[in-house]
């Protein structure tokens, strides 16, 4: 797979629906996008021109329409994202992110075990 460009909040949409079900015609994306963007059919289709163009999504061709998939996987993307964010927002730094998340988001009991799962792994590694 190809490594992971640049994503904009509308191509995570069309993205998402792909990474969950694919290959998909532009049809069938636009109909899995109704019911949560208020978006016109040809905003769907030019998103997926320029997730094409970005190498985030492959196509085939199936009679006389084209059926899309990822050409990246989700995990890529996130970790492309995260990196941006970080760097964009913490200069980078992950542990001020840390910080700032479980400070300020809610996080149930067993949200909290796991973190502390994950950091005495990492602990030991």
């Amino acid at each position: 797979m190809a490594s992971a460009p640049s994503i904009s909040v509308s191509e995570w949409a069309v993205m998402q629906v792909l990474w969950d079900r694919s290959p998909l015609s532009a049809a069938e994306v636009v109909e899995a996008l109704e019911g949560e963007k208020d978006w016109s059919p040809r905003t769907t289709k030019t998103l997926l021109n320029r997730l094409v163009g970005k190498g985030a999504l492959k196509y085939q061709t199936q009679g006389n329409k084209y059926l899309y998939s990822p050409a990246v996987r989700r995990e890529q993307c996130i970790r492309h994202a995260s990196r941006s964010f970080l760097e964009q927002v913490f200069g980078g730094a992950a542990l001020p992110a840390l910080i700032h998340l479980v400070t300020n988001e809610r996080l149930k009991p067993g949200e909290i075990d796991e973190l502390r799962r994950l950091l005495d792994e990492r602990r030991s590694s």
